[in-house]
């Protein structure tokens, strides 16, 4: 057959730079650049990622119908920069200062064909945009409800959205920049000694251990109450956040005000010891977040009579606001794009160039293995290289199942690597979720990480409301739901001290050499439960090679490597 359209979606300019290829109206591949160069995150123009993506689709770029860029970079420019600085004199200091990005922004196409040596079509796409098409197309719902929420985008801060018979509106978008429920996020992140676009993550399993009743020292109120005032609902579908208190803006790199530090206190330092008042700030922090989006939301599901809602943007990736929001009943379904953070916008970028030229089908796509893939032939030679010892083994999933069941801790590097922040079953460290302490031993000794984090749940997807209290499926390990109470001392290494879990349910047409691991184990165990957590250390991506693999295996507290059909014992 012969291909009718090939389309690269590009993702540069600010951080997670991705690349993403549909040939045909699929998405056959997408990867990120952090997991070639090692930063975390990364900025770099993901040229690895592109390489790898055209390889990976078996064309190259002469073949691309239309190279489809992530932003809009002229409206960003004139948006954020040069209209503010207009009345604005601190804007305009701050502009001086980005000078470098601004003109980044104005050459970006001549970037883009520099870095690919691409001739053909370039559009550029709208920010929020790329995110709702990055979740509508694949969800499988014909109608819904679109909601995109991160730190910013072009102007905007997040839209609301509804797809109908593969057509996008937009519904509200009247969020702008500074006023963003994900910066606020990044603001109270950094305030709390941990990298802002990169470890909210770790505020939110922090925000279970404080109270958001719990008294300011200095006011009088509870920490809930100074961020009802922080970030303040002002319309159906509208918010801002108080300058007063919280300062991106004008300086960079401030994130919040001297009131700020004179309510909560001085800011923790990275590393330092971690308070009653941090872990209250933190759960303030999530109930505000929980409490926006739920007004928000109920009110579009009375506007615009939609049962179904799909969600993208940096703040889907915050599964304990998902987890409320499934909990909620206001929706029969939701669906989160895995890859919610901004490389999925490459994914979008995609879905709207297809869009434009005949249309995409509305079918349920949960493929999320999309990057690297290595043969054993090639895993072979990286382990004969090395010089340890390895044997070949007829099954593998059999082979992990045992190591799980006798206590010990597997790296598990399978077919082609996922794409987003979640270790989905091919790039994952799993032992059994058995006894509570396993969690503690992983955190200190693998993942070298706080030991306050909780791990997931991977379970088999037909055992789901024997152990959660889940009302869908949740493929992707995004939507954080209650263990069911009587289940809890069975899985106590995968239950947060709140009793919730982020279950990822797994079926066997997702993935299954991860599934027959699971269903071995619970032959073995009686428990179709394993501990599921992403093949790294603190700080650096999830490993992409099987060199990658290996080295993490033998710098941590991993017992056994399977990869590929091979086993690496220590």
């Amino acid at each position: 057959m012969s291909r009718q359209s090939v389309y690269l979606g590009v993702k540069y300019g600010g951080n997670d730079t991705a690349a993403a290829l549909m040939i045909d109206g699929e998405i056959v591949a997408a990867c990120e650049q952090e997991r070639y160069t090692g930063d975390k995150h990364s900025r770099r123009f993901p040229s690895d990622a592109i390489a790898d993506c055209l390889a990976i689709g078996g064309v190259s770029m002469d073949d691309v119908t239309e190279l489809a860029f992530v932003n809009d970079t002229i409206r960003m420019l004139r948006e954020i920069y040069l209209r503010p600085a207009l009345t604005s004199h601190e804007r305009i200091g701050f502009m001086f200062q980005d000078m470098d990005r601004l003109r980044e922004y104005w050459n970006m196409e001549q970037i883009v064909r520099e870095n690919t040596g691409y001739k053909g079509p370039l559009s550029f796409n709208r920010h929020h945009l790329c995110h709702a098409a990055s979740t509508y197309f694949p969800s499988g719902f014909p109608e819904a409800l679109i909601l995109s929420i991160d730190g910013m985008g072009e102007l905007e801060s997040g839209i609301l959205a509804t797809g109908r018979d593969g057509q996008l509106a937009v519904r509200h978008d009247a969020n702008h920049y500074p006023h963003s429920l994900g910066l606020a996020y990044s603001a109270v992140t950094d305030y709390l000694g941990w990298l802002h676009h990169c470890d909210e993550g770790i505020v939110m399993g922090l925000a279970p251990f404080g109270d958001p009743e719990a008294e300011v020292a200095a006011g009088g109120r509870s920490c809930l109450e100074v961020f009802r005032d922080i970030i303040r609902e002002t319309g159906p579908y509208e918010f801002v956040i108080d300058p007063d208190w919280m300062d991106y803006f004008t300086v960079r790199d401030k994130w919040v005000t001297d009131r700020f530090l004179e309510t909560f206190g001085p800011r923790r330092a990275p590393g330092g010891e971690i308070e009653q008042r941090h872990k209250d700030i933190a759960a303030a922090l999530q109930v505000r977040l929980e409490e926006i989006v739920l007004a928000h939301l109920a009110r579009a599901r009375e506007d615009f009579g939609l049962s179904k809602l799909c969600i993208a943007g940096g703040v889907g990736l915050n599964c304990k606001l998902n987890g409320k929001i499934e909990q909620s009943g206001l929706f029969d379904e939701i669906f989160v794009q895995p890859a919610s953070g901004d490389n999925g916008c490459a994914v979008g970028a995609c879905y709207l160039a297809a869009q434009r030229n005949g249309g995409v089908a509305i079918r349920r796509r949960d493929n999320t293995y999309l990057g690297s893939r290595f043969t054993n032939q090639e895993i072979e030679a990286v382990l004969r290289e090395s010089g340890q010892a390895y044997r070949a083994v007829e099954d593998a999933s059999s082979e992990a199942a045992a190591y799980v069941a006798e206590g010990r801790i597997v790296g598990w590097f399978q077919g082609a690597a996922e794409f987003g922040p979640r270790a989905l079953g091919n790039r994952s460290i799993i032992c059994r979720p058995f006894p509570e302490s396993m969690k503690d031993h992983i955190n200190a000794r693998v993942k070298f990480r706080e030991d306050f984090r909780p791990f997931a749940p991977a379970v088999l997807a037909e055992r789901t409301r024997d152990y959660f209290e889940l009302g869908q499926p949740s493929p992707h390990m995004l939507i954080a739901s209650q263990a069911v109470p009587e289940r809890q001392d069975e899985i106590a290494a995968v239950v947060h001290v709140d009793g919730s879990c982020r279950a990822q349910t797994v079926t066997p047409e997702q993935n299954p050499r991860f599934y027959r691991l699971i269903a071995r184990h619970e032959e073995l165990t009686g428990c179709p439960v394993v501990l599921n957590t992403s093949f790294n250390v603190k700080g650096e991506p999830i490993v992409n090679t099987p060199r990658q693999a290996l080295d993490c295996f033998l710098s941590t507290r991993i017992d056994c490597l399977v990869i590929g059909d091979f086993v690496v014992e220590k």
